[in-house]
């Protein structure tokens, strides 16, 4: 298990959003490799695709609202040796384009990246119409795909890049609202490797997206009550990390899984897989309760459908007394 010390004051982090890393990254990209193009659909620059647009803008395709024509142009550009970001709401992307994804470019295994933005409630006024909650699981069954949820905008960007240099279709889940900053450029991030932020004995709390950090609140405040908690960033939920989810269960004895997606076939469903066949322990989930979202203030809806830490601390209380 890979222990990533944590370096950041987790009681006043700098918070900025996961579409800033995104757009960081996909810059970046494009200035290393000439190949890279990207799609957008009429919503560039609030999925941040915009700095890619005016920086190269012979290698940027507007095709308007049309998700599946997206696809089917990116595999295309695949085919024709590119490499091509397509940048959208990840509820329609992932949506709208399934079908698309899954038999021109999963079936083929065309080297697309998919940029799915504004993943979770926490999107806020847009409403339930706008909030992914459900693509991490419609995307992680399709053979061939990598699904990746950054904890931060440094994370995501590292994700970005990597993206960018692998071989294959991969999905990038990240946010609109600033979100806590956890981790730093020397942290270490490879695709497929969960890492430890916090070492415990009691519990692991494995974590992905912003619910990274609700889990390391949770076990600053359980620390109080004598409760050694492990945290564990598991970014990448295909190719899932099952060498540091099992030891971290037969290190603790006690799971909670926490995401901001529906608990139905989400990341806390691919741990469960995990466990069930290598290492059943006792697992409560903090996700979406099987509803759709609704519209409001971040931090209200974060509240209301129990995805803050003081609910990841409850979890925990619970899961213990089932060990």
């Amino acid at each position: 298990m890979r222990i990533v010390n944590l370096t950041v004051d987790i009681d006043n982090p700098e918070r900025i959003p996961t579409r800033f890393g995104y757009g960081e990254g996909l810059l970046e990209a494009g200035q290393k490799n000439e190949e890279v193009v990207a799609l957008g659909a009429d919503i560039t620059g609030s999925v941040k695709a915009d700095l890619f647009r005016d920086a190269f803008p012979d290698r940027f395709f507007s095709l308007g609202i049309a998700e599946q024509n997206h696809i089917g142009v990116a595999a295309g550009l695949a085919l024709m040796n590119k490499i091509p970001f397509v940048t959208n709401y990840g509820v329609f992307l992932a949506g709208r384009g399934w079908d698309e994804i899954r038999t021109t470019v999963c079936y083929s295994n065309l080297n697309v990246k998919l940029g799915g933005a504004h993943g979770g409630i926490s999107v806020g006024p847009d409403g339930a119409t706008h909030q992914a909650l459900e693509e991490i699981s419609i995307m992680r069954c399709l053979p061939n795909m990598t699904v990746v949820v950054p904890s931060d905008s440094i994370e995501t960007k590292k994700a970005t890049l990597a993206a960018a240099e692998m071989f294959g279709p991969i999905y990038i889940r990240y946010g609109r609202e600033k979100v806590p900053v956890i981790t730093d450029e020397s942290t270490p991030f490879k695709i497929g490797e969960a890492y430890c932020m916090r070492e415990g004995t009691d519990v692991a709390i494995i974590a992905c997206g912003a619910m990274v950090y609700e889990g390391l609140v949770a076990a600053k405040e359980l620390e109080k009550e004598g409760i050694s908690t492990m945290v564990i960033n598991n970014h990448t939920i295909k190719p899932i990390d099952k060498a540091t989810i099992i030891e971290a269960a037969k290190l603790t004895g006690a799971v909670v899984t926490v995401e901001e997606h529906q608990v139905m076939g989400g990341m806390g469903s691919a741990v469960l897989e995990v466990l069930a066949q290598d290492c059943p322990v006792p697992v409560e989930m903090i996700g979406v309760m099987d509803r759709f979202g609704e519209s409001g203030d971040p931090e209200t809806l974060m509240k209301a459908f129990g995805l803050c830490s003081e609910n990841v601390a409850e979890a925990v209380r619970r899961v213990i007394k089932r060990k």
